[in-house]
């Protein structure tokens, strides 16, 4: 799927979302969106959690 593809699908969703049930609603599905997109890239092997948590601690690595 293309990525003009996947966006137009996430903002139709969140659309619907937002219509449906509101502000929090569109808050909660965006936010379950994004967690499961973090999974999703964690087990594909594309996100690497252990070089993200020593980023956000200042233990920049330059390999």
């Amino acid at each position: 799927m293309s990525p003009t593809v996947t966006g137009l699908a996430v903002g139709a969703v969140l659309a619907v979302v937002a219509l449906a049930w509101g502000f929090w609603g569109f808050l909660l599905t965006a936010l379950f969106m994004l967690v499961g997109a973090v999974v999703g890239r964690v087990a594909d092997g594309r996100l690497d959690l252990q070089a993200v948590a020593d980023s956000l601690r200042g233990k920049r690595s330059s390999s």
